[in-house]
């Protein structure tokens, strides 16, 4: 494991736990990254909930119960997906906090036309914030890495606020 994602990952993990908060996690691109690193923290269980890999369309219908209806104008791989699966698992879960990423790891772009290095990120919480990363390589590895590393970050800065 990467030791700046380590680090993002406990001071996540002492500030839900500082905070006494929960999380969800519904993560994509980065393949159960963000919530390997948050339960590979010492007392995870004081406030991880659950997570789940949102890889395909049938995932997120199955496991957050994503609707037709819900995704009506939406597609994967966008903010706005990012916020919908982030509320979403928090809503499930009964967490303080949810967070999701979606986007397209590499080496090539996915079928929405994002190319690779591409992924969006959302908080939903106390602050709800997301944002979209562009790496601008195909790396597969080194993008999951990176978009980890994002999620991770962009935790904090909510936790903080």
């Amino acid at each position: 494991m990467n030791q700046e994602i380590i680090a993002l990952a406990e001071e996540a993990g002492s500030l839900l736990k500082k905070n006494q908060q929960t999380i969800g996690i519904a993560e994509s691109s980065t393949g159960g990254l963000v919530s390997a690193h948050l339960l590979g923290i010492e007392g995870a269980s004081a406030y991880f909930l659950g997570g789940s890999v949102i890889y395909t369309r049938f995932a997120g219908r199955e496991f957050l119960g994503v609707t037709d209806e819900d995704m009506e104008g939406l597609r994967a791989a966008t903010e706005p997906y990012a916020r919908l699966n982030a509320k979403r698992v928090k809503t499930l879960l009964g967490s303080t906090w949810g967070v999701a990423e979606t986007g397209a790891t590499g080496p090539t772009g996915n079928r929405y036309g994002d190319a690779a290095g591409h992924t969006c990120i959302a908080v939903s919480g106390p602050v709800s914030k997301s944002i979209t990363i562009e790496t601008g390589h195909a790396d597969r590895k080194n993008n999951m890495a990176s978009f980890t590393h994002s999620t991770l970050d962009l935790l904090i800065t909510c936790l903080k606020e």
